[in-house]
């Protein structure tokens, strides 16, 4: 064979081997930029009726307050409480020394006495005028003088009998009585102590502590924005029941007694811009003492066509927007800028970006691209919810 027919054949061997070569990456390229699309698990959003509530501060105090003062003076005999216990309206607090004030009553009946004794004598006297002076024994001018006498007797007779009700009040009193039901706290005398009526120092506190109420601030902006969802129609709030509450202690933990709220201030503080508004708590166990801090979480209403993401298929784009990812008809991920309003438990209140039927990842967001296809499994809030809680009560046991 000719020598040029020879580098013919090896050139186009090399040639074949080069092509071959080369062909065998690219066959394995192919295979690696087609991987099967990602899976992921999606809920479908759904419109529902959902309670809407806010958390605000607050402080408790006192339903009833107290401060016991004398209303006569003397010396206190005997102290007839515990201090720190349980009273009655009505139930003796205190006895001042009654010795004056008995004798005070007994002078106060005997003028009466004196008093009614000469009214019936100056009615006697008018009687037995009356018919003497037809008979022109008796002069007119004298029977006109008896009855003067008599009027003025029983005008005698009516201010003894205010005297023996003033005495008698006043050693009524000095029985001090407690004005109403509610826990007693220190005294500030002990038998022996001089009081007078009227002072200015208690003789002690009384505060009624159940029912208990508590004073919580709101914002004026967000009761604007309240009014205009009732009158909109967006929150619905039946305006024949007060909204019930909740209270949240100082230790994180749950006040286990529901409260209503009573009443809102007319006038916004102009220092914080805020309205007090209280609500009333049953407080049997004495559990909430006046001063504490606590928050409550009142129900504003209901919203009847509420859209609720779950917080884990929302992020947080650079510029702060919340996002979430949706997968369409087609299987393709499309992101979405969402409006948010609140959180609703493990939920996000949603007011615009989504809408009813959207599918929305809530599992396996980092391996999803915008544009790109997906395998999506749907599931329901219901059994997300539980499948979340089960996750969180087993970390613990992992962990210890």
């Amino acid at each position: 064979m000719p020598v040029r027919a020879r580098v013919r054949g090896a050139v186009a061997l090399v040639g074949l081997l080069m092509l071959a070569a080369c062909d065998e990456p690219h066959s394995a390229a192919a295979q690696q930029a087609a991987p099967p699309p990602p899976q992921v698990t999606v809920v479908a959003i759904r419109r529902e009726a959902v309670p809407i509530t806010t958390e605000m501060p607050g402080r408790t105090s006192a339903y009833q307050t107290a401060e016991v003062r004398p209303q006569v003076g003397g010396v206190i005999r005997e102290r007839m409480f515990t201090e720190g216990q349980e009273v009655k309206a009505g139930q003796q607090l205190y006895q001042i020394d009654p010795a004056s004030y008995q004798a005070s009553l007994d002078s106060a009946e005997a003028a009466l006495a004196k008093a009614r004794a000469a009214a019936s004598s100056a009615e006697i006297t008018v009687n037995r005028y009356r018919p003497l002076v037809r008979a022109r024994a008796v002069s007119q001018q004298d029977l006109d003088t008896a009855e003067a006498t008599l009027r003025q007797a029983q005008a005698d007779v009516a201010s003894a009998e205010a005297a023996v009700d003033t005495a008698r009040i006043n050693l009524t009193y000095t029985r001090v009585l407690s004005p109403i039901d509610g826990r007693t706290g220190r005294s500030s005398v002990t038998p022996g102590a001089l009081v007078t009526a009227s002072q200015t120092t208690a003789l002690l506190t009384i505060t009624r502590l159940d029912p208990i109420y508590v004073d919580v601030t709101q914002p004026s902006s967000r009761l604007l924005q309240q009014q205009r969802a009732v009158a909109s129609g967006a929150l619905r709030r039946d305006a024949a029941d007060q909204a019930p509450a909740r209270l949240i202690l100082e230790d994180g933990s749950e006040y286990p007694h529901a409260g209503r709220m009573q009443f809102s201030e007319v006038i916004v503080d102009q220092g914080t811009g805020s309205v007090t508004l209280r609500a009333l708590f049953p407080n049997p166990d004495g559990t909430l003492m006046p001063g504490m801090f606590v928050r409550a979480r009142v129900e504003e209403g209901v919203t009847d066509r509420a859209l609720l993401v779950p917080q884990q298929a929302v992020m947080r784009t650079p510029r702060g927007e919340a996002s979430t990812y949706v997968v369409n008809a087609q299987g393709v991920v499309e992101p979405r800028i969402l409006r948010t309003d609140r959180a609703i438990g493990t939920n996000w209140l949603v007011t615009d970006g989504i809408q009813e039927g959207d599918r929305v990842i809530v599992e396996g967001v980092l391996r999803v691209q915008p544009g790109g296809r997906v395998n999506a499994t749907e599931t329901t809030m219901q059994a997300l919810g539980e499948r979340n809680n089960a996750a969180q009560a087993a970390t613990p046991r992992a962990g210890g």
